[in-house]
């Protein structure tokens, strides 16, 4: 699936564009896994051009939070599209992973 990256400070901003599901989720998650395994603790996802989500993709992001939380790390979104939100609001993922209208504030959050 295509995403593209930066880094501010000490933050990786990772952002997905189109559509996480069982197809790509996969690949979307071994992809995480290696900027984990480069040292990244601190990730910003702008889902600012996510347009869909599926189950496979929540389970994506549980994970990286949970991998970052273990290695001291953290994981924030922002920019959440409303269709996404939707999905991540009927999960229950809103109430469990920091959450921000903007880039920037998810970047200062976690820096």
């Amino acid at each position: 699936m295509p995403f593209t990256t930066s880094k501010s400070g000490s933050v990786l901003i990772v952002q997905p564009e189109g559509q996480v599901n069982s197809s790509n989720a996969a690949a979307f998650e071994a992809d995480l896994l290696v900027e984990l395994d480069k040292g990244e603790q601190r990730i910003v996802l702008d889902l600012a051009r996510l347009d869909y989500i599926s189950s496979a993709g929540l389970r994506v992001i549980l994970l990286l939070a949970k991998k970052l939380k273990q290695a001291g790390g953290a994981l924030a979104l922002c920019a959440i599209q409303p269709n996404v939100r939707e999905v991540l609001e009927i999960s229950g993922f809103l109430s469990i992973l920091k959450v921000y209208d903007q880039k920037s504030e998810a970047v200062a959050a976690l820096e």
